[in-house]
């Protein structure tokens, strides 16, 4: 029966019907990528917990001891500063990385049966988020092993943003994904950016390490805001301002409202760039 003929009663069903066979596909393409990325190795999904803290480990000791930066702010929660940071990041890395070689990745699935493009990208992000789930446990043995517990607010906070995070990934693979597929060399770039994203947030030092001239210039990055301000919210229980989230969030929101133009400009010829 066309959509025309339908009722409204019988079209919201068939909508719903077709909504509940993307989330299955969804879920189902996410836990394979899952499951194929640790498919032979021999620690499985311990990988996953182990290259942020092996990460971790390395830079605690070089810059907690050789350098210092465990006493900066009065304190000694350098250690936790840091392992949230790097969660964080990891998590922004990981799923920008995966979203945008989504498209490519499987592009068999792409030429050879229809699904909505959108749905590989929207899996691909949802596979780096269950890794970032799993590193949660992480930080939460950490902050019990210190004795440190962040306000109910602070928390409440720390989920918020990872929520953003993920809309800013979610953002970046939708513009980059189609991009991808024709421009091969966005993933060398991107890795050189993503090092340069690293450094130029307050990931490794604190903010207050810095000229206070330049903390509004680099909290215009949104990744580094967020890395700031969770920092601050549950090791200090300081919050940014209402104008400052205001900015934030118009900036989030505004990328992710030209990701989906973007995208939808993009789609009709991602089978062809392929």
């Amino acid at each position: 029966m066309a959509l025309w003929t339908l009722s409204f009663t019988d079209f919201m069903d068939f909508y719903m019907r077709q909504h509940e066979n993307y989330k299955e596909l969804i879920w189902m393409l996410a836990k394979t990528d899952f499951k194929l990325r640790y498919h032979g190795s021999v620690l499985g999904y311990l990988w996953a917990l182990l290259k942020p803290l092996l990460t971790f480990a390395i830079l605690n000791f070089v810059f907690s001891s050789v350098f210092n930066l465990r006493n900066v702010d009065g304190t000694d929660t350098y250690s936790l500063q840091l392992l949230v940071s790097l969660m964080m990041f990891y998590f922004f890395a990981e799923g920008t990385g995966a979203g945008m070689n989504s498209l490519l990745s499987k592009s068999q699935l792409v030429t050879k049966i229809y699904v909505p493009r959108w749905t590989i990208i929207l899996a691909s992000t949802i596979n780096a988020t269950l890794i970032f789930l799993m590193n949660l446990v992480v930080i939460v043995f950490f902050f019990a092993l210190k004795g440190f517990m962040p306000s109910l607010a602070a928390i409440g906070v720390f989920l918020l943003f990872s929520v953003f995070i993920y809309i800013i990934i979610l953002s970046f693979a939708l513009i980059t994904a189609p991009l991808y597929v024709k421009f091969r060399d966005l993933s060398m770039i991107w890795e050189v950016l993503l090092m340069i994203i690293m450094y130029a947030s307050p990931i490794i030092y604190p903010l207050v390490t810095l000229p206070v001239k330049y903390h509004t210039l680099i909290l215009l990055n949104p990744l580094a805001f967020i890395i700031h301000f969770t920092k601050e919210s549950l090791i200090n229980n300081h919050f940014a301002s209402s104008t400052q989230y205001t900015a934030f969030i118009s900036i989030v929101l505004g990328a992710f409202a030209f990701s989906i133009w973007s995208y939808r400009k993009m789609a009709p010829r991602i089978a062809e760039d392929i």
